[in-house]
């Protein structure tokens, strides 16, 4: 039997029709340009329809916070148990959290903040390979393409914390980043937590790219580092009272 079984927006594909691709794929992939004039214009109606429908869901959310971390991450890490912890905490400080709706990093914050009796929110997308929202979110979207869910990651938080992870979460880490560098959006602070695995990173932003004239010190400032759970959710709580 195929027990494959793919999400692709709000439809469910099993055994030999979950096909190996995805809308993204089918929007960015340059050998299908013949097909562009007679797909792409009908493609608009669905990327707006996922725009509509992640506005009409997250609408009427509480004050939230979007964390990032690792899919990989596994239960006991450090990057976990500071997940969880971190969840309880913005939960407790009146904060929804938002995540990828993963596992790893992102399913520990939703269930610290799901038991801490805040709101969950998981943002899934649609991938090759198919992870699904985890159990402890509560308020979930399958978003098809990548441009519309990171809009929901920014519209509708009031920061971000970002914990250590790969590829996707260091793209979070610097949209985020240039957003706030170009005043796309203001007073929406950045934290990163786990100076071990992100101290590298802020040394050669500080060394070289600072170093060499590509940004300037004020946008160094943008960035909190530390591994304390409190002084993140506080310097969070603080930029949204002074921002009000």
């Amino acid at each position: 039997m195929d027990n494959r079984e793919r999400h692709s927006g709000a439809v469910t594909l099993r055994g030999s029709v979950a096909r190996s691709g995805t809308a993204d794929q089918a929007l960015l992939d340059s050998r299908g340009r013949p097909d562009w004039k007679t797909k792409d214009a009908w493609r608009t109606l669905r990327i707006l329809s996922e725009f509509v429908e992640g506005f009409e869901s997250l609408a009427d959310l509480p004050p939230a916070v979007s964390v990032f971390g690792s899919a990989r991450s596994v239960d006991d890490s450090p990057e976990c148990r500071l997940g969880y912890e971190l969840g309880g905490a913005l939960a407790r400080a009146g904060f929804a959290v938002i995540t990828g709706g993963g596992p790893g990093v992102m399913e520990a914050a939703n269930k610290g903040v799901t038991e801490a009796g805040g709101l969950s929110v998981g943002l899934g997308i649609e991938l090759p390979f198919e992870q699904g929202l985890n159990e402890w979110v509560e308020l979930g979207i399958d978003f098809r393409y990548f441009f519309v869910r990171k809009t929901m990651f920014v519209k509708y938080a009031q920061g971000f914390v970002v914990l250590p992870g790969g590829f996707g979460t260091m793209d979070e880490l610097f949209e985020a980043l240039t957003l706030v560098q170009t005043r796309k959006v203001t007073q929406f602070p950045v934290v990163l937590m786990g100076t071990a695995y992100w101290g590298g990173l802020v040394d050669w932003m500080r060394t070289t790219m600072l170093g060499e004239g590509k940004i300037s010190k004020e946008d160094l400032d943008l960035l909190m580092l530390t591994d304390d759970v409190d002084e993140a959710v506080n310097h969070i709580v603080n930029t949204s009272e002074s921002a009000a």
